[in-house]
């Protein structure tokens, strides 16, 4: 019997640390959920060590019975550390006392690995994909060159992971020769037995722990597919983020183009692709008559237009299908794929589900689009991912309001037929009492919808002042960020003070977020992304200021259907939706002030109902507990106090070059490691652009390059939305969207920001 108190003091040892507190009594409360079979969701606060005291007794569970436990992760950023930083290290200190050396692995996508009967030739030629209609691109010879070298590369690889890709290469050329799930042949490949991804997943299932993504497995667990080992613990962290992924997964989309390219692909199989063209034309003339947003029942125009897919779809289908399955060849599959998705899609609009929610928008690149998702994915949740196996969900926001309960009802962890779960708070090791202010400037007007009044603006600049720079900005919307950054440079202009404000959009985010993290007297203003993820420690950032309350739009369409619904059922709609989003933003937002025990500052609210509304105690309740103040005077003389006794700012470790799919060593934007050599001054405002195949740190430690750049320019111009070009990229769509800001290209204001009631 290994004992849990050995192992985790093993492992601290190894990595240079000291046990503390929570750590260790969450690694017991970990330890005794596995062996009683309740889950357990555990809120463990900024460095208490929560990915030791998950690891530390998986791994015990994994040795002593021989079966693996999975780990799923939100970020990439996280996937890495995991993977590359805590269990290697982990597994040298636990070695001596567990009897072998505990092993590890990171299971992706199809997408990810090189499919050997493509490029045999066993899937349709990818001329188009790779090169485009014009092929006179001026960039056709760097892609030929790339393609050259993938099939070069393929011939001595064993693992056949982009990963190992060193340099890499476009997103358009390693799609040219990787197929998707639905694409894949599967058994009937004839090259099954010499699969990279086949391979890949034997190999997981030998392995004491399997590190994925939310999304895969999601998928895994709603479809059935056996992508992940059989395992009966399956930790999730960043589980604050699980009922967002898992809605993404279940969602969506339907556009003419959709249509169009599915009866390109099947044109070469069918005697006639007139069918769907002239679905598709149907389809384009029924969402032009649509009004964007929700979509309360089905118009009779679109209904007539999905009828006519779903039945074009299905009657290629039949066509196109041959009857021994064994006969299904790399381009019959594709086709097949295609057309697979727009019938399901379809039937699925048709077909009204009682907890679907159907909306339109109109998109820069594809036109009018037609999604659809799930209201609530708690009874799927409960149902796939709650049954046969103990669930550990951690993060540290998931108490909001003082109570686990409304973050377990959103995963079907309560009500009539749910199962037996734990909340565990296990604190934070710091004491924010004594470290930061939260401070309300109650005596500001409520906020406007027409950008920031001159009060609030007046409110930033004493406070930025105070502070003599040292500030993050987190602001409702990209508008109010420019705006604020606008107005301060110009106030700041040739002031001795020095203070210089950046703004997110005007560079990749981590070489804004190193360069504030280099100097004092830099500001760093944004949206989205800021809110979480940032992590800059010591004396660099102590003010934190936040606009307004992060509330969802009220026309957003899951949003406003989940608050009727709750509404219908006699419950308070923004009680139960807008609040809690709300909360959890703001604690996000609110945690990125204090990140080591020696860090000290304010979080300045200039929203007054932080004070005055009837919900005001609920979102106090979801903060850090920071002293609370209104009194400006006081915050002001105490962010003076701080500048005058600041030390210097903490070493910002320069990340090295990363791979494709985003894993690094170094899971944050700016790191502290001992002994890094710190930088003489911030970046130029105009860095030059990276090398060709190099990688630099685009956001939150993921990387980007010059060919990912070109992907992101093709996407735009082959009419892809923006959600669809991040899961192509394999980034969060808040990266995306900041490089495409910080590329100049237009993205409206409602696309980037939050709304409010």
């Amino acid at each position: 019997m290994l004992e849990l108190d050995d192992l985790l003091h093993a492992a601290v040892a190894e990595l240079g640390g000291t046990e503390r507190p929570g750590q260790v009594r969450m690694a017991h409360a970990v330890a005794e959920a596995v062996e009683t079979g309740e889950h357990l969701l555990v809120q463990a606060g900024t460095g208490t060590g929560k990915s030791l005291a998950y690891l530390v007794p998986a791994i015990a569970h994994a040795v002593e019975t021989g079966r693996p436990v999975v780990v799923a992760t939100a970020t990439i950023a996280l996937q890495g550390q995991i993977v590359d930083r805590d269990l290697p290290r982990l597994a040298a200190a636990l070695t001596p006392l567990v009897g072998r050396r505990p092993t590890f692995a990171i299971v992706k996508g199809r997408r990810n690995y090189l499919c050997k009967n493509k490029l045999a030739g066993g899937f349709p030629d990818d001329e188009d994909l790779l090169f485009g209609a014009d092929r006179v691109d001026s960039s056709l010879s760097a892609r030929e060159a790339e393609a050259r070298r993938v099939r070069e590369w393929a011939d001595e690889t064993e693992t056949g992971d982009r990963d190992d890709l060193v340099p890499g290469v476009s997103d358009r050329v390693w799609r040219a020769h990787s197929v998707s799930a639905e694409e894949c042949l599967g058994q009937r490949c004839p090259m099954v037995t010499e699969c990279f991804v086949e391979l890949a997943r034997a190999a997981a299932r030998d392995v004491d722990v399997v590190v994925t993504n939310h999304s895969f497995m999601a998928i895994d667990a709603f479809e059935g597919r056996q992508m992940l080992p059989e395992h009966d613990v399956l930790v999730i962290d960043e589980g604050h983020e699980l009922v967002d992924r898992v809605t993404s997964t279940v969602t969506d989309e339907l556009w003419p183009g959709a249509v169009r390219g599915a009866a390109k692909r099947a044109g070469r199989l069918l005697e006639s692709s007139e069918r769907l063209d002239d679905a598709a034309e149907t389809l384009t003339t029924a969402l032009e008559a649509v009004a964007d947003g929700r979509l309360t029942g089905i118009p009779d125009a679109l209904a007539l237009a999905l009828g006519q897919v779903r039945d074009a779809a299905r009657s290629a289908l039949s066509e196109i299908k041959p009857d021994d399955a064994r006969e299904i060849d790399g381009a019959r599959q594709v086709a097949m794929a295609a057309l697979d998705e727009l019938f399901d899609v379809a039937a699925r609009v048709l077909e009204e589900r009682e907890l679907d929610v159907a909306w339109t928008t109109d998109d820069q690149w594809r036109g009018r689009v037609l999604h659809v998702a799930p209201m609530s994915v708690a009874l799927l949740l409960r149902d796939k991912l709650f049954t046969d196996r103990t669930v550990v969900l951690t993060s540290a926001t998931l108490e909001l309001g003082g109570s686990f309960d409304t973050v377990a009802g959103t995963m079907g962890l309560r009500g009539e037929g749910s199962p037996r779960w734990q909340g565990l708070d296990v604190g934070s090791p710091f004491d924010y009492r004594q470290q930061a202010i939260a401070y309300v400037a109650a005596h500001l007007p409520p906020p406007g919808r027409d950008g920031l009044p001159d009060a609030f603006l007046d409110e930033i600049e004493l406070l930025v002042r105070a502070a003599r720079g040292r500030t993050l900005g987190l602001f409702s919307s990209m508008r109010a960020a420019r705006q604020a950054a606008e107005v301060m440079r110009a106030r700041f202009d040739g002031d001795p003070s020095g203070i210089t404000v950046l703004c997110q959009g005007e560079d990749q985010m981590t070489t804004l977020v190193r360069a504030f993290a280099k100097e004092p007297t830099v500001c760093l203003f944004g949206t989205l992304t800021l809110w979480q993820g940032v992590d800059v420690p010591g004396s660099s950032c102590q003010l934190v200021i936040i606009d307004r309350i992060p509330f969802p739009r009220p026309d957003d369409p899951i949003t406003s259907a989940r608050s009727q619904a709750i509404a219908e059922r006699g419950g308070n709609g923004f009680m139960s939706v807008s609040a809690p989003h709300a909360a959890l933003r703001l604690a996000q937002g609110a945690g990125r002030l204090i990140r080591r025990a020696d860090d000290r500052g304010i979080v300045a609210f200039l929203d007054n109902r932080m004070m005055t509304a009837r919900y005001a105690g609920f979102l106090q309740r979801s903060l850090p507990p920071f002293f609370p103040t209104t009194d400006q005077a006081l915050v002001v003389g105490a962010l003076r106090r701080l500048d005058e006794s600041a030390p210097e700012p903490l070493p910002v470790h320069e990340p090295p070059p990363r791979t494709l799919s985003g894993r690094s060593v170094l899971p944050k934007a700016a790191v502290t490691t001992p002994g890094a050599q710190a930088a003489a001054a911030a970046p130029p405002a105009d860095p030059p652009p990276p090398p060709t195949g190099s990688r630099t740190a685009v956001t939150l430690g993921e990387g980007w390059s010059e060919q990912e750049d070109e992907e992101l320019v093709d996407g735009l111009d082959l009419g892809l939305d923006v959600p669809t070009i991040a899961d192509q990229l394999e980034k969060s769509v808040e990266v995306v969207t900041a490089r495409i800001a910080a590329l100049g290209l237009t993205v409206s204001d409602d696309q980037e920001s939050f709304a409010f009631e």
